[in-house]
């Protein structure tokens, strides 16, 4: 998610600096609960999301020392990380709490935000397969209502190349959120802040990271399949990789047991667990999940388990490499460079080499990255304490952890 300067108060600053980390990390990156449950509840019976046996051999009890190290550095109130070599565990653990007095476990459930970009392009990429859509269809038949819908394609609504304004970075949107973090947004009410912009850019010729894109791009595939997005993607994606813990909620919920998260976006240090995060993306789209499961959904994603190897290039470039440039209209904190070694795929971030996203927001922060030419597969969540620096803490975990086992390989998110 990219960053515009605007005249925003302090507090709307701040939450534009945390939020807008999930998926621009190209500018100097390229970028849901039932009342407060126990996290000491019965959904860890029978769970296989555990913390690695011990004793540790070299390499897990490296990673670990890492982690450990990191989350004093960092002020961290929790780290969980998974981290897998070929399929083969390195490490599972959970270090902290969730709440005072309640330590943090691997099965903890946690918001995944835009993490499910990449099951949507793949998804995608599994229709054009099948031929039952074109990335460069025009997008007016699913959706009559956008502007410039005849000119817009699947490919540029999934490659953030359309020019629309991001209503994450707008200032009225902001300010609305800061104040009522538990209101239910629509996609209507969402869509009104893009839409009340002129175009950055003529569609299809500058890369500009924009939360809209990907609201659209969920609609029209619901209208292309006749299902529902949590359905469609249940039976393309998540079902066949066995996420089973990882999944869609209509409302704030959280499967039990919950990671609690805690931000000082609004100024005070407050609990922020079961804010409403029907903003972040379409109805049916926003999911939770556990450190397992990420690990798991980093390596399938990365490795273009679910598509052909042609897709898989696509995933990896879709045109988005060469993009990217400021302009007299698109500043350059919007219009971001996408390069060889930085850039936005089809739903996925590619740096390096590694193959990933980094959802940030209320509190809560993750990475799934991928490393195809080492089968390396990094997995972090992190949560904050009130000493905790800006940004996304659980990148720089993750940062630190490939540092040491793919050295030639950084994963430079900075």
């Amino acid at each position: 998610m990219t960053r515009t300067s605007s005249p925003a108060r302090p507090g709307a600053r701040a939450r534009v600096r945390k939020v807008l980390l999930c998926a621009a990390l190209l500018a100097v990156t390229v970028q849901t609960a039932a009342a407060p449950a126990s996290a000491q509840g019965s959904g860890r019976h029978g769970s296989d999301c555990v913390r690695t046996a011990r004793p540790l051999g070299g390499e897990s009890r490296e990673v670990l020392g890492i982690t450990r190290k990191a989350k004093a550095d960092l002020r961290l109130k929790s780290v969980e990380v998974k981290v897998t070599r070929g399929g083969r565990e390195v490490l599972t653990d959970a270090l902290g709490e969730s709440m005072t007095g309640v330590p943090a476990e691997p099965d903890m459930h946690f918001r995944a935000g835009s993490v499910v970009f990449s099951y949507v392009g793949t998804a995608l990429l599994q229709l054009v397969q099948e031929g039952r859509v074109r990335l460069d269809d025009t997008v007016e038949r699913w959706l009559p209502t956008l502007p410039m819908a005849n000119r817009i394609t699947l490919r540029m609504l999934a490659t953030n190349t359309t020019g629309l304004h991001d209503y994450v970075t707008d200032p009225a949107f902001l300010a609305e959120l800061e104040a009522h973090p538990f209101r239910h947004w629509t996609p209507q009410q969402l869509l009104a802040y893009p839409y009340s912009h002129s175009f950055w850019y003529e569609p299809g010729t500058n890369w500009s990271y924009s939360h809209a894109n990907y609201l659209l791009l969920i609609q029209a595939l619901e209208k292309i399949t006749g299902t529902r997005i949590d359905r469609f993607l249940r039976e393309r994606v998540t079902g066949p990789l066995g996420l089973e813990d990882t999944r869609n909620n209509f409302t704030p919920d959280i499967p039990r047991p919950v990671l609690h998260a805690f931000t000082s976006e609004r100024g005070l240090y407050e609990e922020s667990t079961f804010w409403n995060p029907s903003w972040t993306t379409a109805p049916g789209a926003v999911i939770t999940t556990h450190i397992c499961d990420l690990a798991r959904s980093a390596r399938a994603i990365g490795s273009g388990e679910l598509i052909s190897r042609r897709s898989y290039r696509t995933l990896l470039d879709p045109g988005t490499v060469g993009l990217g440039h400021a302009t007299a209209r698109c500043p350059a904190t919007v219009c971001l460079p996408q390069t060889e070694a930085k850039h936005f795929g089809l739903g996925v971030i590619v740096i390096n080499g590694w193959v990933l996203q980094n959802p940030s927001f209320s509190g809560y922060a993750a990475i799934q990255a991928y490393l195809p030419s080492d089968r390396l597969a990094i997995a972090v969540n992190a949560t904050k304490t009130k000493d905790t620096p800006d940004g996304n803490m659980a990148e720089v975990v993750a940062q630190r952890i490939a540092a040491a086992l793919a050295p030639q390989a950084p994963l430079a998110l900075g």
